[in-house]
């Protein structure tokens, strides 16, 4: 692996993992526009534990409250806003969890063309124009009730769809059940703590079956520059989402749905 496919996989893993606008179908774009070989799955494991880290450590604090209250909801039954937001992390993966075990080989096989890409783009990317353009919620992270959580739960097991984004999918749900742009951001990167470890996860169970040279090398400066620009995208797009909205990643989202019916229709 060069330098030049190195620095583009890690920058296009960390800036898409979280901003709502699909990784997937970035992903599957690289091999046509470049004559790069596939990375392996070693690369694509460090890539996930860059992402990983790089929420983890932003949300350091959050998560450090989150697990202190959830042991002690459990050990007294005491439960307060950290504890709530915990079990609902907690609650809102179960669905996709499931969701993959059951569905996953059939979405691998059935449902990971271009096609199906090209129109999840366009077609959860106009819901999200209008959940963002609608938008009057002010409830943060915290103020969610049970049923919001259910809701937002519901439509990640949809982002096992390719060209859906988690992280989109998740926003646009949060902002119809009345949430902030900022209180649903924080809650869908949330969210991704246990879904891209559980990712993560079955992407080494694979590894482990299927053993392949490691260029370690390359898996360090990976996860490495995965990890910084993942980080650096969750700073800029929780500072600027509040003025910017979600319209920009809309015009985006159709811009790449239609490119991807152009090369592959």
């Amino acid at each position: 692996m060069d330098w030049l496919q190195l620095i583009v996989l890690s920058l296009v893993q960390g800036l898409t993992e979280f901003l709502p606008i699909s990784s997937s179908a970035h992903l599957i774009l690289v091999p046509v526009l470049t004559p790069w070989e596939d990375q392996g799955l070693a690369f694509d494991v460090a890539l996930h534990l860059g992402s990983l880290t790089a929420v983890c450590v932003y949300f350091r604090h959050e998560i450090l409250r989150m697990w202190h209250s959830w042991v002690r909801s459990i050990r007294l039954r005491q439960l307060d806003e950290d504890g709530r937001l915990a079990w609902a992390v907690i609650l809102g993966t179960l669905p996709v969890g499931l969701a993959g075990i059951t569905l996953n080989s059939w979405i691998a096989t059935e449902l990971r063309g271009p096609i199906v890409m090209a129109f999840t783009l366009i077609g959860f990317g106009l819901l999200l124009g209008y959940a963002d353009w609608r938008q009057r919620g002010q409830k943060n992270e915290y103020q969610m009730r049970w049923k919001d959580v259910a809701v937002i739960a519901g439509a990640q097991a949809l982002a096992l769809i390719p060209g859906t984004s988690r992280s989109g999918i998740t926003i646009t749900a949060a902002l119809l059940m009345g949430m902030s742009r900022e209180g649903a951001a924080r809650f869908s990167f949330l969210l991704s703590i246990p879904v891209i470890a559980l990712a993560g996860l079955l992407e080494v169970g694979g590894l482990l079956r299927t053993p392949e040279p490691v260029d370690w090398s390359a898996i360090f400066w990976g996860a490495l520059l995965s990890g910084i620009s993942a980080y650096l995208c969750i700073h800029y797009f929780l500072a600027f989402i509040k003025r910017i909205g979600m319209q920009p990643f809309v015009i985006y989202r159709l811009l790449l749905g239609f490119l991807l019916l152009w090369f592959f229709w």
